[in-house]
């Protein structure tokens, strides 16, 4: 582009003003099409120059003008629609003199609408002759200066729009997370499933363990907690005789942001009564195999530089067998399943490995060397995410989790330190979590009991007796699961942060710029995008 965006901003005003002296709207209100621009390219992409000047095809489309050059007393543009582009030919005698003036005034980013018949240029590309041009929106900042795309990645972050308009990657990422969305449920509405909503301010902290957004109703005057997650109200459904329920759902969290984390993201959670977690595992693995193949039309996916393998049977490891399997040789003699199983084993293991990991610049399970180690469940927690996490590329389930970090999954029969719980991870993100839903109401009170009592901003600070109510009319035997959607989308459109899938992700304000500014543009406001 020849100018800076202030200067670019002026010029498109006095073009805006010498647009609105032709007599021309420059904001319209509707211009009805006949085809889209995807259409024109299915329907008569095929067609010859030939055969277009002997069945002549009028058109009647609208677009953005994404690239434009004039010859004279005649010129091209290529205007982008729902994704793709169309030439379009515009010559003084066949649009008047008024409609050429009109094409003389127009900017790169302008919206208009044009009508004619198609023709294929001597260069065989397909083209729109027009014979009227009607703009339908003056772009008064431009686009970026290389249309192709954002250099500047947290640019493309704050100016989503865009972003869209000038990257087809970006497009496609989102068209795809759309239809992994429509595919999930109807995955589930063709299982009997119920799509239902939740509530997303609760009064009570509960459902998983996490720092929450809190507010406060003005007129209730109450504070409540935004969605940390809606497991207690669907089991609450089904208590009620939803047998099977699930919700697509936005939740919100109060912490860290990294490249797999966001303080607002949206998962997928569903309830199966009478099923439990291994009927959830093989179900998830269909569910998996079914979003691959429709989305990326493969079983065999690549993400990174790496191949992953959703045709194979997905790997299953218990906990503390992901500790053993990985434990480094380098850190001594591997632990076996029983000693992580004894009392106080998690703790010597982890200060073993620690040994070992400071030396070598790798994660400290920092739990263990605290004045008052937790119990020996959260380290063995701890450990696997130190040891075994990272490790986790090709899709594997790891279940069997202690009863400490699991306080709303049912205990084993045969060993009630540990739950019947399980997690999926693909390329070393956890990306479901599912188990045999606690239903003992008793058993359900003394674990939300220890968790207000061992306090933190992550705890909930009161017992949710309304659901120790509704278990004790009776929850059946039921399996539950949540699915990340923003990680699930990363992993099928092989994106490494979790904002290139989140349309507006939440970002820090930039410098001088207050969190809500609906000021309307301004010389200052203006020269920030200068950036862009």
């Amino acid at each position: 582009m020849p100018f800076e965006p202030l200067d670019q901003y002026v010029q498109r005003q006095k073009k805006l003003e010498e647009i609105r002296a032709l007599g021309v709207d420059p904001f319209p209100h509707r211009f009805p099409c006949s085809h889209t621009v995807p259409e024109i390219h299915e329907r008569y992409g095929s067609r010859s120059a030939t055969e277009l000047e002997a069945e002549p095809v009028a058109v009647r489309i609208a677009g953005r003008i994404l690239s434009l050059r004039l010859h004279g007393k005649a010129g091209f543009a290529h205007l982008s629609g729902q994704g793709e582009r169309l030439q379009v030919y515009v010559k003084l005698d066949a649009v008047g003199e008024r409609g050429f003036a009109l094409f003389r005034l127009l900017d790169l980013g302008d919206i208009i609408g044009v009508s004619g018949h198609l023709f294929r240029t001597r260069t065989g590309e397909l083209t729109v002759w027009v014979e009227a041009l009607t703009l339908l929106t003056k772009a008064l900042l431009p686009l970026p200066e290389k249309w192709h795309g954002l250099a500047d990645v947290d640019q493309r972050y704050r100016r989503r729009y865009l972003d869209l308009i000038v990257s087809e990657r970006s497009r496609g990422i989102f068209l795809r997370r759309a239809q992994i969305l429509r595919s999930l449920r109807r995955f589930f509405d063709e299982r009997g499933y119920v799509e239902v909503e939740t509530p997303m301010m609760h009064p009570i902290l509960g459902g998983a363990t996490a720092r929450p957004f809190v507010t406060h109703h003005n007129t209730l005057d109450m504070d409540l907690y935004l969605r940390i997650a809606p497991e207690l109200y669907l089991k609450r459904l089904v208590v009620g005789g939803f047998n099977r329920v699930y919700e697509v759902n936005r939740n919100f969290r109060n912490e860290g942001i990294d490249a797999i984390h966001q303080p607002e993201f949206t998962m997928l959670e569903f309830y199966q009564a009478y099923s439990d977690y291994t009927e959830l595992m093989d179900l998830t693995e269909q569910l998996f195999r079914a979003l691959v193949q429709e989305a990326c039309g493969t079983l065999r996916i690549t993400y990174g530089d790496r191949e992953i393998d959703f045709a194979s049977p997905f790997a299953r490891l218990t906990m503390r067998q992901g500790i053993v399997a990985y434990w480094p040789e380098q850190a001594g003699p591997v632990p076996t399943e029983q000693a992580l199983k004894a009392p106080g084993g998690p703790l010597e293991a982890a200060l073993r490995y620690n040994a070992w990991a400071r030396a070598h610049d790798r994660p400290l399970v920092e739990e263990a060397e605290t004045a008052s180690p937790p119990s020996d469940g959260e380290l063995t927690g701890a450990l696997f995410e130190a040891i075994a996490e990272p490790h986790l590329f090709q899709p594997t389930y790891i279940y069997d989790f202690p009863v400490e970090i699991s306080p709303l999954a049912k205990r084993r029969a045969d060993d009630p330190s540990i739950t019947e719980r399980f997690e999926l991870f693909v390329a070393g993100m956890e990306l479901a979590n599912g188990f045999s839903e606690l239903n003992d109401p008793e058993d359900q009170e003394r674990r939300f009991r220890a968790q207000v009592e061992k306090g933190g901003e992550e705890m909930p600070k009161v017992v949710d007796m309304d659901y120790i109510r509704a278990l004790s009319h009776g929850l059946p035997p039921t399996a539950g699961e949540g699915i990340g959607i923003d990680r699930l989308v990363m992993l099928l459109t092989d994106s490494h942060a979790i904002r290139e899938v989140i349309l507006f992700p939440l970002l820090r304000p930039e410098a001088g710029e207050k969190p809500a500014d609906n000021a309307p543009p301004d010389e200052g406001s203006l020269e920030k995008e200068r950036e862009v």
